[in-house]
């Protein structure tokens, strides 16, 4: 009967957890759920069950939206599959239970990368932009604040059992460190949000309509205020390449202000994700780095299109291999398409050679789910991190304007065409955080080591 009680409880302090990512988006429901977790697995003799049951109910409710227009196969099967990281806090056993925060934080960063690029979309500071302590990502990284996290849960299961560990939250101190940043100039922007025909996998099934609905929002827009220094259009805006299809060009020709679009490329036989600077007499493109598995490229084709039809639907993608910025009056913009805000490497790449960060995305495959509102909260956690002002633009919503605090300044509806005038500020000082590159991971795990050595003791 207690083992029956202890797995229930760890389905629970999976559900909890979930509770802190969007759409409940209570960031405080992280500490208490890794708390209620460390209390379960340290007294069950099942513990590689609990690691697992814990995972599983929490991967199940947080990533719901990817069944949106696929089913439910896809959804149980990443949610299995990413649940199997989580069994190794089954080494508590072993190692005591001051290791899970160092067992958990690695594991964290094991998804990060592996497999297929990694898949790090429910790291735990990535729930956190609305707590206390979230300025703990421009000291330490989104690293720091995911094990800042952990420590709080293990400081309350600590402080429920009558111990006290300060050591556990001694990396608060962190926020001590002046992190001083202000903006040299400014920009003018206007990002159009323009909307799909319908929302589904077939969104871009028309040929040039989720272009001309971007055109017209634009039009409407710029008559309104064309005061603007730059356009910025969300990730596949130009639904057809706009290099061979002269209607399309000649449309973009059309506008006498510099336009940041998203377009697909052929070039060759290859098919490209771009970020496309485009000016009347001159055009400079980043081609997209990480791209997404399963969506824009298919890992093992071979056995995946027998558990999906729809894999056929899926052409690949080719990587591009290099960052780009993209220079606009005094502002050096930096192009992050979609899927690659959860890659460490692009965004410090980004924020060291740029003054400006600009997310390009498309959600309308995930309907009106909590997909785009977890990625604003990704992207206010990046724009803290690498303190830059971000402006996120989606096809659908939800399109934002973000400060370097990770506060959210303007946001669109959902599913509607809608238009943000935004004078951003344009941030030349490296976070905390940049400045250390690596070292900042590299010093929250030694902190990890010494807190789990230090209780065994």
């Amino acid at each position: 009967m207690v083992a029956f009680l202890l797995s229930v409880l760890s389905l629970l302090s999976g559900a909890l957890l979930s509770g802190a990512f969007e759409p409940i988006a209570k960031w405080w429901l992280a500490p208490v759920a890794i708390a209620l977790h460390m209390y379960c697995i340290s007294r069950t003799k099942r513990r590689k069950q609990s690691a697992f049951l814990f995972a599983l109910s929490f991967n199940l409710l947080s990533l719901h939206w990817t069944s949106t227009f696929v089913g439910s196969t896809p959804w149980i099967i990443l949610a299995v599959g990413l649940s199997l990281f989580y069994m190794p806090l089954a080494l508590i056993g072993r190692w005591g239970i001051a290791s899970y925060s160092l067992i958990f934080v690695i594991l964290e960063e094991i998804r990060n990368h592996f497999p297929f690029g990694g898949f790090g979309w429910l790291r735990l500071a990535y729930s956190q932009p609305d707590s206390p302590y979230a300025q703990v990502a421009s000291r330490g990284g989104a690293i720091a604040l995911s094990a800042f996290t952990v420590l709080l849960g293990a400081f309350i299961f600590y402080l429920f059992n009558s111990q006290l560990r300060l050591l556990f939250v001694i990396p608060g101190l962190l926020l001590l460190i002046p992190n001083n940043i202000s903006s040299a100039s400014e920009t003018w922007a206007l990002l159009v949000q323009g909307n799909v025909p319908q929302l589904g996998l077939d969104f871009n099934s028309r040929a040039k309509e989720v272009f001309n609905k971007h055109v017209e929002e634009s039009i409407v827009a710029l008559n309104e205020k064309d005061n603007v220094d730059f356009v910025l259009w969300p990730e596949n805006s130009v639904d057809v390449d706009p290099y061979t299809n002269k209607d399309v060009f000649d449309q973009l020709q059309k506008f006498d202000k510099p336009l940041i679009i998203g377009a697909i490329v052929g070039k060759g036989e290859k098919l490209l994700n771009t970020s496309i600077l485009w000016r009347e007499d001159t055009q400079e493109i980043y081609v997209k780095q990480h791209l997404t598995p399963f969506g824009e490229y298919i890992p093992m084709r071979s056995i995946t299109s027998k558990i999906s039809p729809l894999v056929s639907q899926v052409d690949d993608f080719s990587p591009g291999d290099q960052g780009k910025v993209f220079a606009i009056g005094s502002a050096s913009i930096a192009p992050i398409i979609c899927f690659e805000l959860i890659d460490d490497q692009i965004l410090h790449e980004a924020a060291i050679n740029s003054n400006l960060i600009v997310v390009q995305t498309n959600s309308a495959t995930f309907g009106k789910s909590s997909e785009s509102a977890q990625q604003l909260s990704i992207s206010r956690i990046r724009a803290i991190e690498h303190s830059r002002n971000i402006l996120s633009v989606s096809t659908t919503g939800y399109s934002a304007v973000i400060d370097y605090t990770g506060r959210v300044i303007q946001k669109t509806s959902m599913a509607t065409a809608e238009h943000l005038y935004a004078k951003v500020g344009l941030i030349d000082q490296e976070s905390v955080r940049d400045r250390a590159g690596n070292w900042a991971s590299v010093g929250t795990l030694i902190w990890l080591l010494i807190v789990a050595r230090r209780d065994r003791t």
